[in-house]
């Protein structure tokens, strides 16, 4: 009875990591919150954001200086929106100075250096130090 328990178990292992391949292989699809999130990413830094930006910055730019006697909230309140709309406009802003992605320095020596090119090197850089 013990041996045929032992094949069961040992059986149904193998079999399990057997059909584990065809799992593995598979491409899960897109979760469901994906499509939603990727329309919002592309409403808020689009055109439309850099416009919803000027006129938020603009609006409480104007209600802190000419808006007169603010209570707490109301500042407050114009500060966050002044605040968001310098987040929605931060890619349109960035863009005008020229930045649209990452710099990334290269490495100007080769990887795999021979011992003569090695020695050479060092010599250069002796000869820079004195």
């Amino acid at each position: 009875m013990k041996a045929v328990q032992t094949m069961i178990v040992a059986s149904t292992a193998v079999a399990t990591l057997i059909e584990t391949g065809a799992a593995h292989a598979s491409s899960g699809g897109g979760l469901p919150w994906e499509a939603p999130l990727e329309q919002i990413q592309q409403s808020i830094t689009g055109p439309v954001a850099g416009f919803i930006a000027l006129a938020a910055v603009a609006v409480a730019g104007g209600m802190l200086i000419f808006g007169g006697e603010l209570n707490d909230f109301a500042r407050r309140l114009m500060y966050v929106v002044l605040v968001a709309g310098i987040l929605l406009g931060a890619s349109q802003i960035v863009g005008l100075f020229g930045a649209t992605g990452a710099t990334l320095a290269t490495n100007t020596r080769p990887a795999v250096q021979s011992p003569d090119l090695s020695s050479r090197i060092l010599e250069q850089e002796r000869g820079r130090l004195v």
